[in-house]
């Protein structure tokens, strides 16, 4: 690591018009850059990575078999393109992810730990590229839990909760940080600023255009701060302050002690909607707001959807599984998150659930085969990020079509049908979709358009032809699935194949890239025949043709 000695005080301090809340500038005790390059590139794992079976409601309850033959393919092709490792360092080995702020090609990652002392850090990974996310910065604070993150205009700012006794400058607990950030990579010998407030520990942080807005549970604050120099704008004391949203212009609180208000830019309430739950003890709970309702997770009665307009609730939805071995207390709803008609549950030691919200009501798909207790979500485009306690960071993809390969695609018929995927010999099926499979065997031919997943083996068999344009993922690399295309068959990628198993091609065979710009991403290796055939332009991603 590389240590960053303590910088004096510098001439910014500023006591709020109500003295709870204090401004330092260049204040860095206590933090520590990760310097080691081979420590950040050996944070990012594969050994999950590969196609995510969801577990649906009828699955868990028993209603129909995972895998049996009256199995449907599913509607969520989603794939686990890698997991960050949960920083540790000397006297902080149980870290865990705690928030996650996605912007353009970047996470912003922090972490706290569930011990009696403080200890955090902060992650930058870069994830424009899926096929190779990078941990590009990480940032040790060796005195504070980091609650909340969020990046914006060249900054992270950080939440959390400082040690004011054994820290030189802090005068309450909770704490704000203003980090510069450049080319996904934090700078510690830059100016830092610092703001402390009261209440046990900050819990949320939102930015907008001119403020940087703060929470502090339990006997704290929502602050406002000046977003150039951090100095107070506004605050307000609240009895336990959970999370915030911003909502065209407005903003949302979820106070643990009463549930949601909407506030103007002044704090001054709009609307209410009271909600009796037990939220739990300092622990993490968030909402998510819509044009139409405002989500929010209450603990052990799952997340609780509310209409926006008169605060009614509309429904609840439930935790789907009680794991056994994990304790009740675990198994709550942390945070909720949207992303277009995706509605995504983190249930903590009950992992990470789907819903689709269709206008009359949400419909739960299922769970994820994720790893983790899940403390918090972020869905932004084609992803989601699950902060997974002592797990991490999981990066999943949806896995969505793109718009012109749906155009291209369009005249085709759309797969509705049975998880297994059998094509006889003789016959020619070709669809468009977004769908994962449970395994494809073709003697025929087949063509799919768009973007697929298969959780088992595909094989093209004697003679047969696969025509893929798109996406197709197989396999998951702790669970390795092979692709065999058998002698005399034809394997045609337009677009991006993955396999978390080996590709097999025997006498005969044909593997056929066309257009431009296709990728081969093999995570086992490529066995190929004397008298099989590779052709086209592609790119290698792992060097195994």
């Amino acid at each position: 690591m590389k240590n960053i000695s303590l910088m004096a005080i510098a001439a910014l301090f500023i006591i709020s018009c109500s003295d709870e809340t204090t401004v330092y500038s260049d204040a860095s005790d206590n933090i520590s850059l990760e310097g080691n390059t081979a420590v950040l590139e050996s944070s990012i794992l594969y050994d999950d990575a590969g196609v995510l079976v969801i577990s649906s409601e009828d699955q868990i309850s028993g209603k129909t078999a995972k895998g049996g033959e009256e199995e449907q393919a599913g509607d969520y092709p989603l794939t686990l393109i890698a997991r960050v490792d949960a920083p540790s360092y000397s006297g902080a080995q149980n870290l865990g992810a705690s928030h996650v702020h996605v912007d353009g090609d970047y996470a912003y990652v922090s972490y706290n730990t569930v011990e009696d002392s403080y200890a955090g850090a902060i992650d930058i990974v870069y994830v424009g590229d899926p096929t190779s996310p990078q941990l590009t910065s990480r940032l040790y604070y060796t005195n504070a839990d980091i609650n909340a993150v969020e990046y914006n205009d060249g900054y992270v700012y950080a939440v959390g909760g400082v040690d004011s006794e054994k820290s030189v400058r802090a005068t309450s607990n909770s704490f704000l940080v203003k980090i510069p950030v450049s080319n996904g990579r934090m700078n510690t010998s830059a100016e830092m600023s610092f703001g402390f407030q009261e209440g046990f520990n900050a819990t949320d942080v939102k930015v907008t255009a001119s403020s940087v807005i703060v929470s502090s549970g339990k006997d704290g604050y929502l602050t406002s701060y000046k977003k150039s120099d951090l100095s107070v704008q506004i605050e307000a004391p609240f009895a336990d302050l959970r999370s915030i949203a911003v909502d065209n212009g407005n903003l949302a609180i979820l106070d643990g002690s009463n549930g949601v208000s909407f506030l103007d830019a002044n704090f001054n309430a709009i609307q209410k909607i009271a909600i009796d739950s037990d939220f739990g003890n300092f622990a993490k709970r968030t909402l998510a707001v819509s044009d139409t309702e405002v989500i929010v997770s209450e603990g052990s009665k799952g997340a609780g959807i509310y209409n926006k307009t008169n605060g009614s609730l509309k429904e609840y939805l439930p935790i789907l599984i009680n794991p056994e071995g994990v304790a009740q207390s675990d198994i709550v709803t942390n945070a909720v998150a949207i992303n277009e008609n995706v509605l995504l549950m983190a249930n903590g030691g009950a992992g990470l659930s789907l819903s689709e919200e269709l206008g009359n009501g949400a419909d739960m798909v299922g769970v994820l085969d994720l790893n983790g207790s899940v403390n918090f979500v972020a869905s932004k485009g084609d992803y989601i990020f699950a902060a997974s306690g002592k797990a991490g960071l999981q990066i999943v993809k949806l896995n969505r079509p793109d718009a012109s390969l749906a155009t291209r695609c369009g005249q085709l018929s759309a797969y509705e049908g049975n998880a297994n995927l059998t094509v006889a010999k003789g016959d020619t099926e070709e669809y468009r979709g977004s769908k994962s499979f449970n395994k494809i065997t073709i003697d025929g031919s087949l063509l799919l358009c768009g973007t697929w997943t298969v959780n088992n083996e595909t094989t093209v068999n004697d003679g047969g032809l696969f025509e893929m344009n798109g996406n197709l993922v197989v396999g998951r690399n702790n669970k390795r699935k092979d692709v065999t295309v058998k002698e005399n068959a034809t394997l045609r990628i337009e677009g991006s194949l993955t396999i978390y198993g080996d590709l097999i091609l025997n006498d005969g065979a044909r593997l056929e890239f066309i257009g431009v710009g296709s990728i081969a991403n093999i995570f086992g290796n490529v066995k190929k025949s004397t008298s099989a055939e590779i052709n086209g332009t592609f790119n290698d991603i792992k060097n195994k043709f």
